[in-house]
């Protein structure tokens, strides 16, 4: 058992846990591995549900326990896949989400660990969608009384798009359990990009008190422009140090492989990206395999799927999301603070 694991697994002593009769657990059938999971986290198996496919593609999803009065959650990664995209995904999840407020339930809750088009939060160019917030107004309409995700590509924007309440969990408490383990070395945390620097600024601020020693900072800079990538500054202390790089998502792997590489130029012994979701798309592999990144450590929101075998393979290391996900779930129901598991 992991120190994080055993911190939250420390609630079900907490007066008021032990028994959750009003609370529902489902997962629809593509996040039924992660759901599993949570449930067995969080005590609770799983609500029975039914899935159905029809021949012109249409589908349907039901309950098929009473959730009249019910506190539930619904589990599903909008992450897409060759089966199904992000957008079939989406539909299905709210599909499901107005069933269960037609059956009675008092409150419904998505626990989306990866969400679609939060990184369309802004415009950037004229007529620009900002997608982030049609997203959200479609969680509103079919009746969604909150949404939780875990580290949100923009927490603010996120928060600020939905007028239900909306959690951005941090993964932090994870990144910093998998830290404890390093060897006793100088550490400094690196953000990829500018945007990025309050998120790894968090982090730092958690993990220099964890570990008992001084964690240094530092951040390359990155420009983006039609997508193609610009910036070579580099600021902070690496010297000797291993560097963690921490951001949100890995997609090509491009932003990453440039800030490993400045930190290396910088000094830096090591390297290991921190990095929450790994979409990991095509040619993704080519670019980490590249030898300024000696580790990836990603979470298991999105399945690793699209990395074959080879050198980027051979340096990942999976952490599990679903303790992180299941003490979110119980503290909700149980209505206890988030204080430590949010981005502020």
């Amino acid at each position: 058992m992991t120190n994080a694991d055993a911190l939250w697994s420390a609630r079900d002593a907490r007066p008021g846990t032990a028994v959750r009769d009003r609370l529902r657990l489902f997962a629809l059938d593509a996040s039924g591995d992660l759901g599993r999971a949570i449930g067995h986290a969080l005590g609770q198996p799983l609500a029975v549900h039914e899935e159905r496919e029809f021949e012109d593609g249409e589908h349907k999803a039901r309950p098929l326990e009473p959730v009249a009065g019910a506190d539930v959650y619904v589990v599903h990664s909008l992450y897409g896949e060759p089966s199904r995209s992000a957008n079939d995904k989406l539909c299905r999840l709210l599909f499901f989400i107005a069933a269960l407020k037609d059956a009675g339930a008092a409150r419904v809750t998505a626990v989306v660990p990866y969400l679609c088009y939060a990184r369309k939060d802004r415009r950037t160019k004229p007529n620009d969608p900002v997608t982030t917030q049609y997203v959200a107004r479609m969680f509103e309409a079919i009746g969604a009384d909150a949404i939780v995700t875990l580290e949100v590509h923009n927490p603010a924007a996120f928060e600020n798009a939905f007028r239900c309440r909306a959690v951005a969990l941090t993964t932090t408490p994870l990144f910093v359990d998998f830290a404890r383990a390093l060897p006793d070395e100088r550490v400094c945390v690196v953000s990829p990009d500018p945007g990025g620097a309050k998120r790894a600024e968090l982090f730092r601020e958690v993990l220099e008190p964890a570990i008992g020693r001084p964690v240094g900072k530092g951040f390359a800079d990155k420009h983006r422009s039609a997508g193609v990538l610009s910036g070579d500054l580099f600021v902070g202390d690496v010297g000797g140090a291993t560097a963690l790089v921490v951001d949100d998502l890995i997609s090509t792997g491009h932003t990453l492989l440039r800030a490993a590489r400045a930190a290396r130029r910088a000094g830096a012994r090591r390297v290991l990206a921190l990095v929450t979701h790994g979409l990991f798309m095509a040619g993704s592999g080519e670019v980490l395999a590249d030898p300024a990144i000696d580790q990836l450590v990603v979470t298991d929101t999105v399945p690793a799927f699209r990395l074959g075998p080879g050198a980027a393979r051979d340096k990942l290391t999976i952490l599990r999301s679903a303790p992180l996900l299941a003490e979110a779930v119980g503290r909700l129901h149980d209505g206890r603070a988030l204080t430590d598991l949010v981005v502020f």
